[in-house]
């Protein structure tokens, strides 16, 4: 009975609706990958789903931690760039003081930058992917990921961008090249964004799934409404980028 109970609890905890989605991010999400626009406003967004969600990412770092947070040791200096940033760009709601952080919710965080991504996932809504320029490409080398859609962090960590996006058959060559050149462009203190949006059967933030496993492909008709806006976020450290990702769920039409 107890462990029914506990399931029954970690079920609700993962299914978090928004009330709506936000103004025109439908809009953006037809467009061809890798369509971009500037951020107008704050880049790091604060919505009516950030308690529920933030209490099963904190969840999910305590009790997943292995799934959900890596870190190479190359790229501590980038993931440190990028709290240092997140921190100067608090929307409303938060209190930076004594080396914690008092979010929306009451909750209080102790700033760990020995682990600067665990700390960022413990107060704000969005995932966060840190690429760096290895090569000719960028190379993920440190991600807090609570709410995965159809991937697994730990087949992506150390892998350049053609490599994160398999075995998405709609990233080809010539999408590749898009992307990298939209990396490489991306100025400091001017961040773009882009969305997309998927139907799904299944509302669950958390949803990890290994490169061959079956993708689900909701139908039109699929109740639930799922969306990504990912901003790009150019780093103090060279050739370094933050893939930022703020997710909502909300009932379809």
């Amino acid at each position: 009975m107890r462990h029914e109970k506990a399931g029954h609890m970690a079920i609700k905890m993962n299914t978090i609706l928004q009330a709506k989605m936000p103004d025109g991010q439908l809009d953006v999400a037809t467009a061809r990958l890798p369509a971009v626009r500037p951020v107008v406003g704050d880049w790091l967004l604060r919505d009516d789903a950030y308690g529920a969600q933030m209490a099963l990412r904190r969840h999910l770092l305590q009790t997943r931690k292995q799934d959900v947070y890596a870190q190479l040791p190359d790229g501590l200096a980038a993931a440190q760039g990028f709290l240092a940033l997140a921190l100067e760009a608090l929307p409303d709601g938060f209190r930076v003081h004594g080396g914690q952080v008092t979010c929306p919710d009451g909750v209080q965080v102790a700033l760990d930058w020995e682990a600067p991504l665990w700390s960022a996932g413990q107060i704000f809504q969005q995932d966060v992917c840190i690429l760096e320029k290895r090569g000719n490409e960028h190379v993920l080398t440190g991600a807090i990921l609570c709410f995965p859609a159809s991937w697994t962090l730990a087949q992506k960590i150390g892998k350049p961008l053609i490599g994160i996006h398999k075995p998405v058959s709609e990233y080809d060559a010539p999408i590749a090249t898009r992307v990298q050149r939209l990396f490489d462009g991306v100025q400091a203190g001017r961040p773009v964004w882009r969305a997309n949006a998927l139907r799904y059967d299944d509302p669950a933030l958390f949803q990890p799934r290994l490169e061959n496993d079956p993708r689900p492909v909701g139908r039109p008709d699929a109740p639930y409404l799922r969306s990504e806006r990912q901003t790009i976020l150019r780093l103090p450290q060279p050739d370094a980028v933050a893939f930022v990702i703020h997710t909502t769920v909300v009932k379809g039409d």
